[in-house]
């Protein structure tokens, strides 16, 4: 299923952009279809293990900081990139069309039993950044409505990720948010795949976005293609959850954030919003990764054991009921 795969000699080149040189597994998610795995490995028994997904058009290796202080922070830690972004293969120019199903349930599967191999464990914490966060929820969500399989998820921390339903931004935004949104999928739709722009500064696959426009339409998750109710899979989700917002996050802000948290009826969530008043200084949308050193032990120890502690980083981390 996945095999080791030693990085090549550096050559003059690749030391100018500084590759990843960390021990990756390239892992097959579907026929023709390849993902780069990187891995942090922690000697410290019983470390959690944790996936890291990332956020639309951006590559694994912005994440290279988060995942190292997840590790510093006594985590084993992998880290991917979404189907045709970054180190998987094939790029985005030369993939088939897909959308939020093929994600869903071909390559977070496969992405999931590759790290449980590489790691020896039976469960994987999910880290979703915004739409790896919505990814996170929902993979959750149909592995545990599944019956033929055990669970192999352990929790999920989202963070700039909520609901883009057009109508859990505020009544200000309102008709920001439904029109470039709507205009997205209408584009993607039409072209097969969206070039980047507005919202969405780097191409993304057609289906992807026609999904994630629906969505916001809607309020309801339904890929094309799936024969799963994502709605009804969620409401019955009942992993541990953090969810952090940040208060200068406006693709993702507070109110969207506590939209999606209120679909989680039957799980334990724990919510930390990150305000002025945090240690933590970069709170917008991708900014808040300048501070993963902050943020990284709270998610850690979270995921260890199921409370926030105010103590760790100097970070304010009262949780707020769900």
């Amino acid at each position: 299923m996945s095999a080791p795969e030693k990085s090549a000699p550096e050559t003059s080149t690749q030391r100018a952009s500084k590759p990843d040189t960390r021990e990756s597994v390239v892992v097959t998610t579907a026929p023709g279809v390849t993902i780069t795995l990187r891995l942090w490995r922690n000697p410290v028994a019983g470390a959690p293990v944790v996936l890291i997904l990332p956020a639309m058009a951006m590559k694994a290796k912005h994440y290279r900081a988060l995942a190292g202080a997840l590790a510093a922070s006594g985590a084993q830690v992998a880290t991917c990139d979404l189907r045709a972004q970054g180190e998987a293969r094939p790029s985005l120019e030369d993939s088939p069309n897909f959308g939020y199903r093929e994600m869903l349930e071909e390559d977070l599967p496969a992405l999931i039993a590759a790290v449980r191999e590489q790691f020896g464990v039976e469960r994987v914490h999910l880290f979703g950044h915004s739409v790896g966060g919505q990814l996170a929820i929902l993979r959750a969500a149909a592995e545990f409505g599944a019956t033929d399989t055990r669970p192999s998820i352990a929790s999920v921390t989202i963070i700039g990720t909520g609901t883009v339903f057009w109508r859990a931004f505020g009544p200000r935004r309102w008709f920001e948010a439904l029109s470039q949104i709507q205009w997205i999928g209408m584009v993607s739709r039409v072209r097969g795949s969206w070039p980047g722009g507005v919202l969405i500064p780097g191409p993304m696959a057609g289906r992807v976005m026609v999904d994630w426009s629906r969505h916001s339409l809607t309020s309801h998750y339904r890929p094309a293609g799936t024969e799963l109710d994502y709605d009804a899979l969620v409401d019955r989700l009942p992993v541990p959850v953090l969810a952090i917002s940040l208060a200068d996050d406006d693709l993702g802000p507070r109110s969207n954030v506590d939209f999606l948290v209120r679909k989680l009826r039957s799980a334990s969530v724990s919510r930390w919003h990150i305000e002025g008043d945090s240690p933590i200084t970069h709170r917008g949308h991708v900014d808040w990764l300048q501070d993963s050193a902050l943020l990284a032990p709270v998610v850690t120890a979270w995921m260890s054991a199921g409370t926030l502690r105010p103590d760790l980083a100097g970070a304010n981390v009262a949780g707020e009921p769900a």
